[in-house]
């Protein structure tokens, strides 16, 4: 985003109209103010995917997506916020004027040299394969030989590298391309001292490596040379500024719109495995290439599912090896099954060996969450040895503990304490234990940002989904709050959170409509609550951030906000926007008037105000309260009762403003 202008950016922003863009992907039907759809980003029968065009964004009611016309192309296409912004120029016919400062221009000419060379390298090695006499008589015949038709072939770019020193480098060096760019791509091993360079991929299969984009960013290559004892069967590219590993899925550009469709994802371990299942009809796989699983790479699969099916071969050694990568996924928050192939067969095998409709029932007859599943290995395992019993127990509950679904972490060990034949209290303990220690590593540990959907980076708001379900839980305690508003017993710390989200959502949506004259919803507000600390972190920030709007002389528009660099903001901005109800059109056509909100600023935006400070002062009321078993001093503890007494009488004038009888 460095290089494209700020002004360009909101002229981007600006035409982008949601309905158009929207409109490209599904069919929207207007229903009251809004337009309405089945959501692209999940199964459903009934529209729960709202545009609402006056606002310029969208939300999906059920599985919580939501944003402005970049988010959506972001969303829909899993691209970059740069790329959406490209892809949005492009359909509108705006120039991208572009940052000409030195270092920019010099660091994106850099990376368009390494993608323009990997999209050299992989024309170069197709074109061996399939017009180069070596290629022909030896990279071909594998590929036949593993039953890969042509057309996947074709669809996946496969190539071979010719058994040459350095043939593919000089044809590099000779089309102009830097030998800098290609030693940085990996391309080309460069041997300073020895003045020797020569190709990294000599007389091997070639698997071109994609980002979600379609970019060649890197490549995987196999031996053909079975007797080598050398040379490993598999090179792959190093890193480089294009190419992340860690950040990589084989097969994921191929899958990305059959991931989404399915909403599921195959997850499975070689190139090999990911282009017969693609061949037999199953396109929502992707491959982990034989490399351990990384939270990027879950993060990735999140974008398009939360739902995981990983097809393992028989081998128990790499289960086990695996299991690892699982308990990461699950933390992530995703739903993981587990398919097991019988011993001596993976994926691709199994497909060849039975056929593509036996392989699909297999799957679906054979697929099984994956606590259920570790509990059976585990428990096979331990049989009757109390020790190893023991240890596969504290195991299970260590996976179970990564889920951070409440409800689902109970229904786990409900499970698992049926499978052990173990009281389900001795699991839950064992789980509190584990808990309260991840508890205290985190708290005694400063924050690396390394934990799934903990760190600022990965916004990426695949935390969207979670987002949008505290704003209906949110949603739901409010909806409780306004039948009892007086309730004592209710939720303080929650209801404090409602309290300031309505404060928030309040100021962004009439933040320059007037509650008297000259006088701003959001001055009144602002104002009124500027020695209020806000508790809830994403609404502090808000805060904070619309009153030095306000300090600068701007008023705290949302359109502004839903630009900000910090995704998890959009999103909240986007969430407090959305009206998943409109009132029915019939009021109007019986002469029924309803005033809507934003008819009743100055009434709302004080009640607002008169709400949130009495949840303050209901929360410093307990506070003191309790600290009154812990006062030993006289003085002290008349101090206290004095403040308490106060606080009470404050909170009484504010709940007579409120219309609400306290009862103490």
């Amino acid at each position: 985003m460095a290089l494209i202008k700020k002004e360009v950016v909101d002229q981007i922003i600006l035409q982008a109209d949601i309905v158009e863009v929207v409109g490209d992907f599904v069919s929207l039907k207007k229903k009251g103010q809004n337009m309405w759809a089945c959501c692209p980003f999940h199964h459903e029968k009934s529209p729960s995917f709202s545009v609402a065009p006056n606002k310029g964004i969208y939300k999906c009611f059920g599985c919580g997506k939501a944003g402005n016309s970049v988010q959506f192309i972001m969303d829909v296409e899993g691209t970059s916020y740069v790329e959406a912004l490209k892809y949005l120029a492009k359909k509108y016919s705006i120039d991208i004027e572009e940052d000409q400062s030195p270092a920019a221009v010099q660091a994106q000419n850099e990376r368009d040299s390494l993608y323009i060379l990997s999209d050299f390298a992989k024309k170069y090695y197709v074109n061996a394969l399939h017009k180069n006499d070596e290629g022909q008589s030896i990279g071909a015949p594998y590929f036949k030989q593993r039953g890969l038709s042509a057309a996947t072939i074709q669809k996946f770019e496969l190539g071979y590298s010719l058994d040459s020193w350095d043939d593919f480098t000089k044809a590099a060096l000779e089309k102009g391309f830097l030998l800098k760019y290609l030693e940085e791509t990996g391309l080309t091993i460069v041997k300073q001292e020895e003045g020797k360079q020569y190709d990294r991929f000599r007389g091997r299969v070639m698997f071109p490596i994609q980002n979600v984009s379609g970019r060649t960013i890197g490549f995987g290559a196999r031996t053909l040379k079975t007797n080598d004892k050398k040379s490993p069967k598999y090179v792959n590219s190093p890193e480089s500024p294009i190419y992340h590993k860690s950040d990589v899925l084989y097969g994921m550009y191929q899958a990305k719109q059959s991931i989404r469709q399915e909403d599921n994802c195959y997850l499975v371990e070689g190139y090999l495995d990911v282009l017969s299942l693609h061949q037999g009809s199953i396109e929502n796989v992707v491959a982990s290439s034989g490399t351990s699983l990384t939270e990027n790479q879950i993060k990735l699969i999140g974008r398009y599912t939360k739902n995981i099916t990983v097809l393992y071969d028989g081998d128990p050694a790499g289960i086990k090896a695996s299991l690892r990568g699982i308990d990461l996924i699950l933390e992530g928050g995703l739903n993981v099954n587990v398919v097991l192939f019988p011993d001596g067969d993976d994926p691709d095998s199994y497909i060849r060996k039975v056929g593509d409709t036996a392989f699909k029932d297999y799957l679906e007859k054979n697929s099984r969450d994956f606590i259920s599943f570790k509990a059976e290995l585990f428990a096979q395992e331990a049989k009757d040895n109390p020790v190893k019993k023991a240890e596969a127990i504290r195991e299970m509950v260590v996976s179970i503990a990564k889920i951070p679904d409440a409800i689902k972490r109970s229904v786990f060990l409900q499970q698992c304490s049926l499978q052990f034949g173990i009281d389900e209290q001795v699991l839950i303990s064992e789980y509190n234990k584990i808990h309260l220690t991840e508890q205290k590593n985190s708290r005694s540990q400063p924050s690396q940002g390394s934990s799934y959907g903990n760190s600022p980076a990965s916004y990426a708001p695949g935390s969207f989904e979670e987002m949008a379900a505290e704003a209906e839980a949110a949603a739901a305690a409010e909806a409780a709050m306004y039948e009892d508003e007086g309730a004592p017993e209710a939720d303080q710390s929650n209801v404090l959170r409602v309290r300031e989200r309505e404060v928030i959502r309040f100021i962004l949506n009439y933040a320059d409509k007037e509650v008297e004259e000259g006088l701003t919803a959001s001055q009144f507000m602002l104002g009124e609550l500027e020695d209020i600390e806000f508790k809830t972190p994403i609404y502090k920030k808000l805060f904070d951030l619309c009153r030095l709007k306000l300090e600068q002389g701007f008023m705290p528009t949302a359109s502004e906000f839903m630009q900000h660099e910090e995704k998890e903001i959009r999103t909240e901005v986007v969430d407090l926007l959305s009206e998943k109800y409109e009132l029915s059109k019939g009021w109007a056509t019986h002469e029924i008037i309803v005033p809507h909100e934003s008819d009743l600023v100055s009434y709302g935006s004080e009640r607002e105000v008169l709400r949130l400070k009495w949840r303050n002062v209901q929360l410093m009321i307990k506070e003191q309260m309790d600290t009154l078993p812990r006062l030993k001093e006289a003085q002290e503890l008349d101090k206290t009762l004095r403040t308490i007494k106060a606080l009470k009488e404050f909170e009484k004038q504010i709940a007579d403003l409120l219309g609400i009888v306290v009862s103490r």
